[in-house]
């Protein structure tokens, strides 16, 4: 990776890092939508428990995950609650980001679309015509048709350029 991209992951990192760390201690404490659909039909007091009525909430149970470290917004045996909601933020998204960038790397070692050229373009199969796709249209070569572009690999040597080239290449493969 460039440098200057670098510098665009960092500071993406780092604004993640403080609306996960910081921001998320300010966000609504009042149920979302899924919550809220779950709740119709039922009466709940002030601390948010179920006191009468029918609804699904009703039959909620507490998931598998319940009493992991980082349930519920938070880190569990961290008893401030700003600390503990702002660590798991950060926590997540360092996670996060280890993963994706792990990612990253492996579908890059592993490009299946082949190399690219130093432009960051695909460089595709090259045909005897300097044209990667073959078909004319493409303009791959900035030589020009029919040339080898000065790639030894293609047949040609460094400085073939003309039409010609593409006689004596022919003749040395030969």
């Amino acid at each position: 990776m460039r440098k200057r991209n670098w510098g665009f992951v960092l500071g993406g990192l780092l604004v993640a890092l403080l609306l996960a760390g910081v921001v998320s201690n300010y966000a609504s404490a009042h149920p979302d939508g899924l919550d809220s659909s779950l709740l119709k039909g039922c009466t709940v007091n002030a601390d948010g428990e179920i006191t009468g009525g029918s609804c699904p909430a009703q039959r909620a149970e507490d998931h598998e995950l319940a009493d992991s470290p980082l349930a519920d917004y938070g880190i569990r045996g961290v008893d401030n609650r700003f600390l503990s909601t702002g660590l798991s933020g950060v926590l997540g998204v360092l996670l996060t980001f280890a993963l994706g960038g792990g990612l990253f790397r492996l579908a890059r070692r592993h490009n299946p679309a082949g190399p690219r050229t130093p432009g960051g373009d695909l460089a595709g199969p090259r045909t005897p015509g300097g044209d990667p796709a073959g078909d004319g249209t493409s303009g791959g070569d900035p030589a020009g048709p029919g040339t080898s572009g000065g790639d030894p690999a293609a047949g040609g040597a460094v400085g073939d350029t003309e039409p010609a080239d593409a006689g004596r290449r022919a003749a040395r493969a030969g």
